[in-house]
């Protein structure tokens, strides 16, 4: 396991973008893994939230989580990063369950994770981050943490100048802490993520594939270290599942080219 939590981390580190494909649950990691570009896997919450029928927003039992993320683990033998929302701790602050959570889901072989600070006060969510790493310490890991800022996503009448403001501070202030690199969800165009990587530093940004956002290749030349997609896989899943039943109702075929993947 410290093997794989130091790969991910030399996986930041490099010059080149790390390319996250999310996957939500044994078959969609094996999928994925099999692709040999495929560096290591990263869970998606909302994708396995959906899976189980609960909407995001750690809605679904932690229980559950836990074991549809050890189903993952034992599916490749890749790093894996888990997305855990905020810590799974109820309360914003009760950080002896967040580090007890996070201990039990590192020791069940995941070596990265999304945390979000949700927009708290940055003391709470500094105390967050620390329960985050503490948690994986009494496991013997040094995490990979990926500390997620709604400074974008939770906006909330504030100007993109205020967002890009808050998301540097917090974010060096979560490195500050320890953290690997600093998520930072939303279409960011050029300009906001050349700010970005300019106040938080050269491989220090993570982001999000969206409708409307640069591709991998541009946020790569910005000094961005770490890009994955969210739901957007499972929804393009989905979306074909929808054009195929469509597709069949209305007298088609399987498509000849169609894989055997399970």
């Amino acid at each position: 396991m410290t093997d794989h939590a130091h790969t991910l981390k030399a996986l930041h580190d490099a010059p080149e973008i790390l390319r996250l494909v999310n996957v939500w649950d044994a078959i969609t990691t094996k999928v994925v893994a099999e692709n040999p570009q495929t560096r290591a896997i990263a869970t998606a919450g909302h994708s396995i939230a959906a899976s189980h029928g609960y909407p995001d927003g750690q809605h679904i039992p932690f229980e559950l989580l836990l074991a549809a993320l050890e189903r993952i683990v034992n599916a490749t033998s890749l790093p894996v990063s888990a997305d855990l929302d905020a810590g799974f701790g109820g309360d914003p602050e009760d950080l002896v369950q967040v580090r007890e959570n996070v201990r039990r889901v590192v020791a069940a072989g995941v070596v990265g994770l999304n945390v979000e600070d949700r927009m708290e006060p940055l003391d709470v969510a500094k105390a967050r981050v620390s329960a985050v790493l503490a948690g994986a310490a009494d496991e013997g890991v040094e995490l990979v943490l990926n500390a997620r800022t709604d400074a974008f996503v939770r906006a909330e009448g504030r100007s993109t100048e205020q967002s890009v403001a808050a998301a540097i501070d917090r974010g060096r202030a979560y490195l500050d802490l320890g953290a690997t690199c600093v998520f930072v969800p939303g279409v960011l165009d050029a300009d906001t993520t050349r700010e970005l990587v300019a106040g938080i530093g050269m491989r220090k940004i993570s982001v999000i594939g969206l409708p409307g956002a640069l591709t991998a290749a541009e946020y790569e030349a910005l000094g961005v270290a770490r890009i994955s997609y969210g739901p957007m896989t499972q929804n393009v899943a989905l979306t074909s599942l929808k054009r195929l039943a469509d597709s069949l109702y209305a007298g088609g075929a399987i498509p000849s080219d169609t894989e055997k993947l399970n």
